[in-house]
């Protein structure tokens, strides 16, 4: 139970914990607004947000240095961009290798996601690929050879869509 003297704690992988940053309705808003479109520029965003541009860069300065907000990037099409296959795939590892292998999983060329999770295998990895063929190269070629990985399983991707 928090007051109003404490943050929870909040742990990412292989990182200490961390102090959860104190936010108000405005910096809601503005992250929900930089979600939607990162190329807002610091004059529009404070008036979809209704404050001054001067606070609007200080909040800015203070989210980025908060690590509320980590990094600007783009959104891509993979269909257009040549990666209609995709498929998330499952790892089973040795017990304690999971920082090594996330590591090295985080390093092959398609993975774009890698998470750790609580369930009947250790490691789900999203994947994405130019063809079939591709996608088989990178899931018995290359994850399957991460020291540490001892099975996978491999659910293609039909159809997906983006929630935010």
């Amino acid at each position: 139970m928090n007051d109003s003297t404490t943050s929870p704690t909040v742990r990412t992988v292989g990182a200490p914990a961390r102090q959860v940053a104190s936010l108000d309705e405005t910096d809601l808003s503005i992250v929900d607004a930089l979600r939607l479109d990162g190329r807002l520029s610091v004059r529009a965003l404070a008036e979809q947000v209704h404050i001054s541009r001067a606070n609007a860069y200080a909040r800015l300065e203070r989210l980025q240095r908060d690590g509320v907000i980590t990094g600007f990037t783009v959104t891509t099409d993979p269909d257009r961009m040549g990666l209609a296959t995709a498929a998330f795939v499952s790892v089973s590892i040795e017990q304690d290798s999971w920082r090594r292998v996330a590591t090295a999983l985080s390093s092959i060329p398609g993975v774009e996601r890698v998470a750790l999770v609580g369930a009947e295998f250790d490691i789900l990895v999203q994947v994405r690929a130019h063809d079939n063929h591709e996608l088989r190269d990178v899931v018995l070629g290359q994850i399957q050879a991460v020291p540490g990985v001892r099975a996978t399983r491999t659910w293609l991707i039909f159809d997906e869509w983006a929630t935010t």
